[in-house]
């Protein structure tokens, strides 16, 4: 297989992970700020049902106002959910990873009960995009530069993600209340309300990658239409060490073995169809697993000094001090 065959397989990649760079950068927000979101599975599927129903619903006021107010619905739905986890978590004091876990099974009913007058319609589409004079860059046009809007979108809240973690004094104080919030409250933050709006910020991106999978990638509403996707994003934001970069990385690294899955079942016919379909996800697990065992620790230790620390920061996922746990302020 020759470069030419291999840039559209990665530039589909691309394209196709769109909806999980939204799932984990939301995830990671919420994650960063201490609270633990395990709804992602229903929240993606309760934003594809909303955002399609919405778009479907208004299509007759034109492809663009109705797929905004999908994505703004779905967002929306998103928040919501995320509201109920940060209640239960943050108010109430309860298990984060019981309240995300049964919200997760009840988005999942949920969408598949009301989506069900919307299951295997047509309806309206995020329009494709070449960006002027980017896209003739040579290889680099062809993969980034001729898709959709949702993908560009997907690049400026990854950039934008990054910059506000690192580079601002509101990412620094997210990842404290993250990481030491007793310290943060010390300082004057109010550490509840900010994982409240964390949260509920992550939420909205969650239920924006639902709408990006029911109105892009996977356009249309059936039952259980992301395929696990929420999981996956999960694991994902593990494997990427809450870091928005590699978290995005690491989805397109998924989307690729995804599309090299579709590429090896059309060229490999005798093996079962099931094989390549699972391939992807079984293989982010062995990589997750690696990245976390003692013996990635062994090989780090015995690198050199000056490398040991930077390979560490590329493989290693430490998760914030505080997630989980709960918080007394006084």
């Amino acid at each position: 297989m020759d470069a030419a065959q291999l840039i559209p397989i990665f530039a589909t990649a691309i394209a196709t992970s769109t909806p999980l760079v939204f799932a984990c950068l939301g995830e990671t927000i919420g994650e960063r700020a201490g609270v633990i979101n395990l709804s992602a599975e229903g929240t993606i599927l309760m934003g594809a049902m909303t955002g399609f129903a919405i778009a479907k619903t208004l299509e007759s006021t034109g492809t663009i106002p109705s797929l905004l107010a999908g994505f703004t619905g779905a967002a929306l739905v998103g928040a919501a959910i995320a509201f109920i986890v940060a209640f239960g978590a943050l108010t109430l004091k309860q298990s984060q990873v019981a309240i995300g876990f049964v919200l997760a099974l009840l988005g999942a009913s949920l969408s598949s009960f009301l989506g069900n007058p919307f299951v295997r319609i047509p309806g309206p589409t995020v329009p494709s995009f070449r960006i002027p004079l980017l896209q003739d860059i040579p290889l680099i046009g062809q993969l980034f530069f001729q898709s959709d809007w949702l993908v560009y979108v997907s690049y400026f809240a990854i950039a934008f993600a990054w910059i506000y973690f690192y580079r601002t004094r509101a990412g620094l104080m997210l990842r404290a209340i993250g990481e030491q919030p007793n310290a943060a409250f010390a300082r004057g933050t109010n550490v509840v309300l900010m994982r409240y709006i964390y949260t509920l910020v992550g939420g909205a991106f969650m239920g924006i990658a639902g709408a990006a999978f029911s109105l892009n990638f996977k356009a249309g509403w059936s039952q259980l239409h992301t395929a696990g996707y929420g999981w996956v994003a999960l694991a994902i934001v593990i494997f990427g060490g809450w870091n928005p970069l590699r978290v995005a990385i690491s989805c397109y690294l998924f989307g690729i073995l995804q599309s090299l899955a579709g590429v090896a079942q059309s060229t490999i016919p005798d093996v079962p169809t099931q094989v390549f379909t699972v391939a992807p996800f079984l293989l982010m697990i062995v990589l997750l697993v690696l990245t976390s065992s003692e013996w990635v620790e062994r090989v780090l230790k015995a690198l050199p000094s000056p490398l040991d620390h930077t390979a560490s920061e590329l493989i290693r996922s430490t998760p914030p001090a505080a997630l989980g746990k709960v918080f007394e302020q006084d």
